[in-house]
């Protein structure tokens, strides 16, 4: 072999700069998805389902509620837990049920290693996908708070970088989980945690409604802390409570995010 060709290849092999490496697995999903644009859909009108259903036609039924001092109506109340959902049903999917599939069945993570692509890469490349599915998802439910009058201060812009952070949190951690799941039943457990967590975080209620015992169980949940950090942006009413469900959602993400670097290290190197 040729100096020349060597030098080719030791080149080849060379890891790719992150944000390329990133850039080219986003591409890829994109390629998945084009023709399948209607997925998107099931994943962003349930959310707005329930705004419809619960937070306007029951809230005919129901005054409103106190939030951090503020009187709002209970429209106003739930939508952002709805659009707290949104993100983390747009990221669940992804980081759950599609990556198992990549990684148990088609064996597409096997091939990308054999490209100059290392774990962190598809790790980093896989959460991105899940956030930006998530972000267009939430997106697209703040424009129909907007069109529905149910934001009422203009701190609510940074509400679709706020579900950007709940994708992350859900995302590292489904990412995480799923490298241990074995089979598509195990797949339960995940219900399992996700509906009561959708049901019970102060998305319909607050959380004040709870037994005290109850209630620190609830707030120390992702869903919860990403309602809280919705609502207040939404609803103007800041407190220290939005500081503390960043930092949360982000340690969250970091901390799944390297457990499926090792996790797939593990898997597929070994």
């Amino acid at each position: 072999m040729s100096v020349t060709a060597s030098s080719a290849l030791r080149a080849a092999a060379r890891p790719l700069p992150a944000g390329e490496a990133t850039g080219l697995l986003v591409y890829r999903n994109y390629l998945a998805y084009r023709r399948a644009w209607y997925i998107f859909l099931s994943g962003f009108l349930e959310p707005v389902f329930y705004l419809f259903s619960i937070g306007v036609g029951v809230g005919q039924l129901v005054t409103g509620f106190t939030f951090n001092g503020q009187d709002i109506p209970y429209a106003e109340f739930v939508a952002p837990g709805m659009l707290a959902a949104s993100a983390m049903n747009g990221s669940l999917l992804d980081s759950t049920f599609n990556f198992f599939f990549k990684l148990k069945y088609n064996k597409l993570f096997d091939q990308m290693l054999a490209t100059p692509l290392t774990t962190m890469d598809i790790a980093r490349g896989e959460l991105s996908w899940s956030l930006l599915r998530g972000g267009i998802y939430s997106a697209g439910f703040l424009v129909v708070m907007v069109a529905m009058g149910l934001v009422s201060s203009w701190w609510a812009v940074l509400a679709v970088p706020a579900a950007l952070l709940i994708g992350l949190a859900f995302g590292g951690i489904c990412m995480a989980l799923t490298t241990w799941m074995r089979t598509w039943q195990d797949f339960e457990w995940v219900n399992l945690a996700v509906i009561p967590m959708f049901l019970f975080s102060a998305t319909f209620f607050p959380v004040q409604a709870y037994p005290p015992a109850v209630r620190w169980v609830v707030e120390v949940t992702p869903l919860y802390r990403g309602v809280v950090l919705c609502r207040e942006l939404t609803t103007g009413a800041l407190s220290w409570e939005s500081a503390i469900s960043v930092v949360y959602l982000v340690v969250m993400g970091l901390v799944g995010l390297a457990i499926v670097r090792r996790r797939l290290a593990t898997l597929l190197l070994t």
